[in-house]
């Protein structure tokens, strides 16, 4: 499997209960690495723009309002397969699917408020990476 990146956002329902350090530690322990980093508080015009694909679906207002309701941590991910390991590690979308260990079964606190978002192919990836990071901000 090659070395590879990922994007990640630390949603605002985990960041306002403090968990930023609990999840990184997730990721980090299953071989994940952190090479970017930062707390943002992401305006309304970033939260369209970013989830611009979802603008026809009937939660795209909700989940804009809850993206800029409190500070986020944007990151990217480092290692063997990490859009895969990103998602493995995630856990499903709604919690109640999530399997035991995951972050989204041991933090989410509904479907909407699911603590993360992570890419979902190596395209979106760059994407996502490049939304919010220069390359200068990309250490290996």
């Amino acid at each position: 499997m090659a070395l590879e990146r990922t994007f990640s956002i630390i949603k605002p329902d985990a960041t306002k209960r403090n968990l930023t350090g609990a999840i990184v530690k997730k990721f980090e322990d299953a071989g994940l690495r952190v090479v970017a980093s930062k707390r943002i508080q992401m305006t309304l015009a970033q939260a369209q723009e970013f989830y611009g694909v979802h603008s026809e679906r009937p939660f795209f207002g909700e989940l804009c309002d809850f993206m800029i309701s409190e500070p986020v941590v944007v990151q990217v991910l480092e290692g063997e397969g990490a859009i895969a390991k990103n998602r493995e590690v995630m856990g499903a979308t709604n919690p109640a699917d999530a399997a035991a260990g995951t972050i989204r079964a041991e933090f989410a606190e509904s479907v909407g408020e699911n603590s993360v978002h992570g890419s979902d192919a190596p395209e979106t990836a760059a994407i996502e990476i490049a939304y919010f990071f220069s390359g200068l901000e990309l250490v290996g």
